[in-house]
């Protein structure tokens, strides 16, 4: 029943995906963004880089949204008192509708591209 409600919103999350994979193509490591496109297996997601993905799967009888991210390496929020240790990474699992709507995908998508853009340190360089 999960597949078959992860089918449904396929034709809905596909061109989100791949809009926010164009939007990134030229910002992260190279053989990144990947979207994964596998309904029938349960499974479909970006991955901006090798640390930051949203996956929808199939998760028993429903969905899940899962994030992975890395957390960054600077807090200012941290003292000696509560360490807080950089650079390890986090996982979220959210169920999710069978009846998910278009705004909770976006929302989805665009919390992954906050992770990966508020990461401190990163500089795109290029050559021109």
């Amino acid at each position: 029943m999960a597949v078959d409600a992860l089918q449904d919103i396929r034709t809905r999350l596909l061109p989100m995906l791949q809009t926010a994979a164009l939007q990134y193509q030229n910002r992260v490591p190279s053989g990144y963004p990947v979207v994964t496109d596998n309904p029938g297996a349960g499974t479909m997601g970006l991955e901006i880089d090798p640390s930051h993905a949203l996956f929808i799967v199939q998760d028993g009888d429903g969905l899940s949204a899962r994030m992975y991210r890395r957390a960054s390496r600077t807090d200012a929020r941290s003292s000696s008192g509560r360490p807080k240790f950089s650079g390890s990474p986090l996982s979220d699992s959210r169920q999710l509708n069978l009846d998910v709507s278009d705004q909770e995908l976006r929302n989805l998508i665009a919390e992954l591209m906050s992770w990966y853009n508020t990461q401190p340190g990163l500089l795109y360089i290029t050559d021109e």
